[in-house]
């Protein structure tokens, strides 16, 4: 690991690097978990069995999190859109706009803190949709702490992210990407998992969010993933919407899932901590369907 001095308590405390990698057993291989210095400690790689779940490309493309706001005006996607790994402009680069601001890390888990870059610029445009930020870094921080293994579960990794909301900002509406994957276009089979029967059954490729539990795998079931919430968060929360999406249209094809909540307040999003806890799952498809059906859902409060 050898990044950072150690603490008394055995984790490297690592500031200004975000290099980091982190492993545990799992179903007769192991999960190893890669961040780094240029997603500004976002998850770049997540590997079990010889196969790479994360297709990292941009800095928009990893197993991270993001949120949007409608910064008082009528929401558009992106144009208030504080995102872990970086901006639009970062590219293929090698450096990232948001800012790592703490990495601690040992053998099985991980944190880190993050200050996020806002996805586009002031003055660029999504779709139609001019920025609303006025500046290239957002005052939001994410925090995020993740261990590869669960009691009985080495294939399920606890995921805890947390989004700080600054003061002085006006928002009635906020919406938080919790968790999303952009895995590699082989994972091509789409599943939904029934809770009530325990069941996969088939999901179209949407593309956008459904009630159900997102699942994708390759063809011949070897390599499967998905993400589901720990538990649920304050009732104030809309969700948890999954989501789906098949990117076909350009050279760089990917497949991804993500796990959203929503929040309205006609009074202003309130500047507070907005934590979630997650379980992201991996194994073969059949395994993921069992583990599923023993962890089960959270009922919403």
């Amino acid at each position: 690991m050898g990044l950072g001095s150690p603490s008394s308590s055995g984790a490297h405390i690592v500031p200004p690097s975000g290099d980091a990698t982190i492993r545990g057993p799992a179903l007769g291989s192991e999960i190893v978990v890669t961040t780094t210095s240029r997603l500004a400690g976002a998850i770049h790689s997540l590997q079990w069995k010889g196969k790479e779940f994360i297709d990292s490309h941009d800095h928009g493309r990893q197993l991270q999190s993001a949120s949007n706001f409608d910064a008082g005006s009528r929401f558009h996607p992106e144009t208030f859109n504080p995102t872990e790994a970086g901006s639009r402009n970062d590219g293929a680069g090698s450096v990232s706009t948001s800012r790592l601001l703490r990495l601690t890390y040992n053998k099985n888990s991980l944190s880190t803190t993050n200050r996020m870059a806002f996805w586009i610029a002031p003055g660029q445009f999504s779709g139609e949709n001019l920025a609303k930020n006025k500046t290239l870094i957002s005052r939001h921080i994410l925090k995020k702490n993740l261990r590869i293994g669960y009691r009985k579960f080495q294939n399920v990794i606890s995921y805890d992210v947390t989004f700080s909301v600054p003061p002085d900002e006006n928002h009635r509406y906020a919406q938080f990407e919790v968790l999303t994957g952009y895995m590699p276009v082989e994972f091509s089979k789409f599943w939904k998992f029934v809770p009530e029967s325990g069941k996969l059954r088939h999901l179209s490729n949407g593309p956008g969010e459904q009630p159900f539990p997102v699942v994708l795998s390759t063809p011949n079931g070897s390599h499967a993933m998905t993400c589901i919430p720990r538990e649920s968060p304050s009732e104030n929360f809309e969700g948890p919407g999954y989501g789906r999406f098949r990117f076909l249209e350009n050279l760089n094809k990917t497949v991804k899932w993500n796990v959203v909540y929503r929040l309205r307040n006609k009074q202003g999003i309130l500047p507070v901590n907005n934590p979630f806890r997650l379980f992201v799952v991996v194994g073969d498809l059949e395994t993921v369907r069992s583990t599923l059906v023993q962890l089960g859902l959270p009922h919403p409060r």
